[in-house]
Parts: structure tokens; sequence; C-alpha cells
């Protein structure tokens, strides 16, 4: 970060000096992931309907080529880090101090759901408010087949982590169930994740495919997924499941895929192809959230979801706009994809219904909670 930028930052959003200063801390903006796709939506309007000076700090020149669209008027920064342990610490919190005092920010708000996250409060000196936004549920850290040390190892961080998390303003989750994973934080508030798309349109349910989307991988459980598809091509053979997310070859395959089983890489107009599809399918061993949920319920698609910790219960009416089956329950998953299968009149009762629900995560209402919140901290 160089002069250059310095009188960049310094003159951002100058004209009004009644403007809320937020800084935004994350790792990188140019993935394809439901927390850049949130941060771009909530940064960008209270830059342009809020009045906000916003500006995001990443890592490594991770700003660059973003996956999605971040408003112009938003300050973008860089930190470079590396080298071993403590050379990347020392970089990490002289990079963030130096960030925090070229913006000079009223808010600071740290997304990032790594461990050194939790001590940027201790990290810089600032006079704003810090809060910390957890995307991810604690359940990340467990698999089925973790050992007793990296058990052991993972409770000690959580550990850590609850006890350096009182330090935040407040700390915000994304739904009531992740609320409850932190048992003994005082500080905490629920602030669901914004609808990323606004549209007119809506599916047709006249095309025979299925969609997931989501990073190939343990969490998302596409490999449950594809066993449940084995039971559902056997009824439905002129059906097909097109799968889009990450690719993960150790996890999964992707070349080895049944002939109606389709791979593809993330999509930026994702929008289309949920428009293509008939049915939104979500095999998840857990979530933090369950964004493309909502996305797919904006054009019309009902769901079909595990009752995963934490997200799908708190998205999908089951029976109303979508289904909801016990976690993992490969059988159960199946049999409500092959009622949806053979139903055109229910997939567009549900779809017609998925669409209404899920505006209770409009864009507007969700960013006016964050503007309140700020608002509140800062007493303005």
């Amino acid at each position: 970060m160089g002069n250059t930028l310095r009188d960049r930052i310094s003159n951002v959003s100058t004209t009004n000096e009644n403007n809320m200063r937020l800084l935004y801390i994350t790792n990188g903006i140019n993935g394809s992931g439901g927390l850049e796709r949130v941060l771009s939506i909530k940064a960008s309007a209270l830059a342009k309907q809020h009045g906000y000076a916003v500006a995001i700090v990443v890592l490594n020149d991770a700003h660059k080529n973003p996956f999605y669209i971040f408003n112009p008027k938003i300050e973008l920064m860089t930190i470079q880090v590396g080298g071993n342990a403590l050379s990347y610490i020392a970089k990490y919190k002289n990079g963030l101090q130096q960030a925090v005092d070229l913006f000079n920010p009223d808010v600071i708000s740290v997304c990032d759901d790594g461990l050194k996250a939790y001590f940027i409060p201790h990290f810089i000196k600032t006079s704003a408010k810090i809060i910390y936004e957890r995307h991810v549920s604690k359940l990340i850290g467990t698999r089925d087949d973790n050992g007793i040390i990296k058990n052991a190892v993972t409770s000690s961080k959580w550990w850590l982590m609850e006890n350096l998390a009182r330090k935040f303003d407040r700390y915000v989750v994304l739904t009531p169930g992740n609320r409850r994973e932190w048992t003994t934080l005082q500080n905490m508030q629920v602030i669901a994740n914004p609808l990323p798309f606004s549209s007119s349109r809506t599916s047709t349910q006249k095309n025979k495919i299925v969609i997931c989307v989501g990073k190939i991988g343990y969490q998302k459980g596409q490999d449950l997924l594809v066993k449940a598809w084995s039971q559902v091509h056997s009824q439905f053979p002129d059906w097909q499941l097109h799968l889009y997310g990450k690719e993960n070859l150790d996890f999964l395959d992707t070349n080895n895929l049944k002939e109606n089983i389709h791979y593809f890489p993330p999509e930026k107009n994702i929008d289309q192809k949920y428009l293509e599809s008939s049915i939104c399918v979500m095999s998840s061993r857990f979530e933090g959230f369950g964004m493309v949920l909502v996305e797919a319920m904006e054009f019309g698609l009902p769901c079909v979801s595990f009752a995963c910790d934490y997200g799908p219960s708190d998205i999908i009416v089951d029976g109303v706009d979508g289904f909801l089956v016990q976690k993992e329950d490969v059988t159960a998953l199946s049999k409500q994809l092959t009622v949806l299968l053979g139903d055109e009149d229910l997939r567009v009762k549900m779809g017609k219904k998925a669409k209404e629900n899920v505006q209770r995560f409009a864009p507007a209402e969700i960013v006016n909670n964050w503007d309140r919140l700020f608002r509140e901290l800062c007493r303005l």
C-alpha cells in the first residue's frame, strides 16, 4: 500500500462528513463462494443506497478479477503476507493497522472464518467498533473419520475462538441454530444472508434438470447425492442431475460420473442455470446458511434438502415450497426427489410459493438490518 493508495483512501466520500465509514476485512473477493457473493451485495448496497464510504482489505492481491460485481465506489486494498507463521502474523498485523490508519473507519466488519481473524481486536488500535461476521457452522471442523487428536485440536480451537469472540462489539451469525453453537457469548445477533437475485422470470418447469450448486466436497455431500440419484434414475432415466461447483477429484471423481450426472465449474451466470432447471437439491452435511436455496427459490424452483445444521430449516417450508428430509438419509432424499420429478403441477405450485416466500430475504431489508446495527453501535 503506497502513497497513491493513501491519497485515494483519504479522499473517499469526504464530501459528506456524515457518511459512515465502513471497513471490511476478508481474505479475498475473487472466489466464487457464498461469503464473496454476500459481501458483494452488502458492501455495494451500503455504498450505493446508504451512502457509506466502504473499503475492503484483502490478502495478497485477492481483490483482482473478482468473481462477483462490487460497486465501483468501494475502495479495495491489499496486504502482502507470507513466510513462516511469525512473519505472516507480523505482516498481517502491521498491514491491518496501516489500512485502518489510512481509511479511518467508524466500523470494522471482519469476514474471515479462520482463527487469525479472532485476534483482530487485539492486533489493531482503533476507536472503531469491531464486528465479527460468522459465515459457517462450527461443524465445518468435524468429520466422521476425524481421529481423537484431530477432534481434540478442533475442540481447543473452538474454545479459543469463543473466548476471543467476547472482544468484538457484536458477533453476528446467520441463523438461530448458529447462535446456539456459541453458548457463552452475550454479544450475539442474527442477521440472515440477503437474496442475491431479483428477477421477474421463473422456471418453466419443462426442462428435466435437477441442479445442485456448491463446492464439491465433504460439507456439500455430493457423494450422498450421487447415491440418492442412482435410486432416482431407475424411475426417471430421462432426467439429468447438474452439479455446479469447484471440482475436488480427491473427494468425487467427476470424470467417472454416470451419463445422466453432469459436472460444471462455477458459473457466473448461475441465474440462467436456475431458470433452465426444474428442481434444486442440496445434500449438505452441514451449512452456515444455505445460500443456493434462496437463489434457486427466487427463480421458482422447489428445493429438496437435508434438514442439516444449520439453515435449510430456516429457509424451506416443508411441504409448501420444498421438502426437508432427515440429514444424510439418502433414501428419503431420493424419495422426495421422485415425488417432484413425477408431478409437474406440484413443482409449479411449490415453485410459485418458493418465489413468494423467499422475499423475506430481500436485500433491502437485510441491508437495512446491517445499517441499523452499525448506527446503533456508533450511536448515530
